[in-house]
């Protein structure tokens, strides 16, 4: 093909999809603009940025005032009829002046005084952490702000109302908010629970925080006209409760409690699920060295959830599946994860958890979803003790046993758990070993370690929490008219457990049960006798043997209240209740013997010490050559 011409060339870079491409590319987006519009978006770039400035100040100024407001600052009220210059010149809280405010407090409900012992107190709980304005002039001042405040600050807000503090609920606030007492009392009350609220997230002194937690639980009709500070509270309660002392943790979840039944569903679902994610993360650890605190932790989230078993039920529902799931896995994989996560705390404190909700409310409520969750639960905890059933996991299975007892009691329906506590009396002891043989606390354990199994600590201990649950067993269905049926396979394994012990303890303690169970037996099977209705009379039934079971009087009953005795006299030894996480904390910290620092000439009875340690082998020549 040729050159082309030159009309083809000049068509050509007019036309080509090339060339128009380019010219695309290239071209100007922007038309140019004459002198007067160049003029015109200047003034209006310079008239937009003009506004947004104005509007950032604006917004500046609006959240300045609004933190003023929330912060309760009363120094404009305070100062009213003051001098300008004496306003903002900071003030020297001294003990005279304390006591002057308290004192018109008191007497008068004094509110200019009232408002000037509440900037005092702001300073008090910000003392250390920022200046508000005002100097303290030593701790007893400090402390009579704290304790005058904290003390008399609700009753004098309820006089200045008119609010009785029998009348303090929330339907009672809802109409003083309409009155102008409120309107001006309110900025006052609110600054004295942020004041407070911001003491208990700075204080460490167990003392001071109970005392404030006590105080605010008086207030709390007062949070529900600030909305913005319950979230709060709430929240450090929960943290107070899980981690602080017997009387602080105490005080704070009367403060909770109150709240979830005070406010009704508005604050019930917040409080529950704090409370619960608070014990859960509490339970997260390896070894349970406080069990009376978690203990008590647990009884607070069961009687948090009894408050609404209705909805508390769907929740242990959702729950106990997921854990199910957990149990199949475990089962079906044997995979080494899920056998961990199966024998944790975090795993068996929750299971406690809804044993316990289940036995408070199974009997008082004719719940469905009650019901389901109580058949799950005996199933899971039947699969939780056949799945861990070597003797290095009697602890777990003895926890599993005493949770099917607690349903059972609870319930009022039979559940076959002798099984489950005659594998562990099966248990075959081996011979006696020199280590590990401290006493221990069996519910600070799930899984022993290895050199626990030959101790004769483990083996009592083990044993006699075996036949103190199948006391409680029998005891229940002691004057049953069917106890010579249910007694009856039990009491064959328990007489070949008898003949093969070899403990003289063991064999003792299970002759002593069989003679019971024997006797009573016999006693039940008397008075079947003489009864003229038949088994499907269910009424006759449940009414056999009553009177005789309300007189207590019969001699399983009280074999069973000695076997109660002997177990109660155990806890109280200071050895039984020491735990294995404590134990070792204390082999830790043994302070182990020191060494005598000598010189290379220092001696001892003539016997010279090199680096300041004599050798064994020349102490040993040393003392054959005197």
């Amino acid at each position: 093909m040729g050159k082309l011409g030159k009309k083809a060339r000049k068509f050509a870079k007019k036309h080509l999809q090339s060339v128009l491409r380019t010219r695309r590319k290239t071209k100007p987006t922007f038309k140019k603009r004459g002198p007067n519009e160049i003029a015109t978006t200047t003034y209006s770039t310079q008239n937009k940025k003009i506004h947004a400035d104005l509007s950032t100040a604006k917004k500046k100024l609006d959240k300045l005032k609004k933190k003023y407001s929330d912060e309760g600052d009363l120094s404009d009220q305070e100062a009213q009829g003051e001098d300008d210059s004496i306003k903002h010149k900071p003030k020297l809280l001294t003990d005279d002046v304390i006591n002057a405010w308290c004192q018109m407090v008191k007497e008068d409900n004094n509110q200019s005084a009232l408002i000037s012992l509440l900037n005092a107190y702001r300073a008090a709980c910000h003392y250390g952490t920022e200046s508000i304005g005002h100097m303290i002039e030593n701790s007893q001042s400090f402390c009579n702000i704290l304790l005058f405040t904290l003390s008399n600050a609700d009753d004098v807000f309820r006089g200045l109302l008119q609010m009785s503090s029998s009348k303090s609920k929330k339907e009672t606030l809802t109409e003083l908010k309409k009155t102008s007492k409120w309107k001006s009392l309110k900025p006052l009350v609110k600054s004295f629970l942020r004041s407070t609220m911001f003491l208990l997230n700075q204080v460490t002194d167990s003392d001071i925080l109970t005392f404030a937690m006590t105080r605010l639980r008086a207030s709390l009709t007062f949070f529900d006209a600030f909305p913005s500070l319950v979230q709060p509270l709430i929240k450090a309660a929960v943290h107070l409760w899980a981690t602080g002392g017997p009387i602080l943790s105490s005080a704070s979840f009367l403060v909770i409690r109150d709240f979830a039944t005070m406010f009704g569903s508005k604050y019930y679902d917040t409080c529950l699920s704090k409370t619960f994610v608070a014990f859960i993360s509490r339970s997260r650890v390896t070894e349970i060295a406080d069990i009376k605190h978690m203990q008590f932790l647990r009884d607070c989230v069961v009687e948090l959830f009894s408050v609404n078993v209705k909805k508390s039920s769907l929740k242990s529902v959702e729950s106990m599946t997921r854990f199910s799931k957990i149990l199949i896995c475990g089962f079906q994989t044997k995979k080494k994860e899920a056998i961990k996560k199966i024998c944790s705390w975090e795993y068996i404190n929750c299971i406690d958890l809804w044993v316990r909700f289940i036995s408070a409310n199974i009997r008082d409520h004719d719940n469905k979803d009650l019901q389901y969750l109580f058949f799950m639960t005996i199933q899971l905890i039947v699969g939780l003790a056949n799945m861990f059933s070597g003797p290095r996991y009697f602890p777990l299975r003895l926890k599993c046993i005493e949770w099917l007892n607690s349903l059972s009691i609870s319930s009022g329906d039979y559940i076959p758990l002798a099984p489950l506590v005659l594998d562990i009396l099966e248990y075959k002891v081996v011979k006696e070993g020199k280590r590990a043989q401290n006493a221990f606390n069996i519910g600070s354990v799930l899984k022993l370690p290895k050199q626990y199994l030959k101790s004769r600590i483990f083996q009592d201990i083990c044993f006699q929490s075996a036949v103190e649950q199948l006391c409680l067993h029998f005891a229940q269905w002691s004057y049953h008219i069917s106890f010579p049926d249910l007694a009856t396979i039990p009491l064959i394994r328990l007489r070949k457990i008898h003949e093969a012990a070899t403990i003289e303890n063991l064999r003792r303690m299970l002759k002593r049960l069989i003679d019971q169970v024997e006797q009573n037996v016999d006693f039940v099977q008397r008075k079947r006798d003489e009864v003229s209705f038949s088994p499907h009379e269910h009424e006759s039934a449940d009414s056999f043997l009553q009177l005789e079971k309300s007189s207590t009087n019969a001699s399983f009953t009280q074999y069973y209240k000695s076997i109660l005795d002997k177990a109660a006299e155990r806890k109280l030894q200071k050895c039984g209740d020491i735990s294995l996480p404590e134990q070792r904390n204390l082999k830790r910290n043994r302070v182990e013997p020191k060494r005598k620092p000598v010189g290379a000439e220092d001696h001892q009875n003539g016997v010279a010490f090199e680096n300041g340690v004599m050798d064994t082998k020349r102490r040993r020549r040393a003392l054959q050559a005197q």
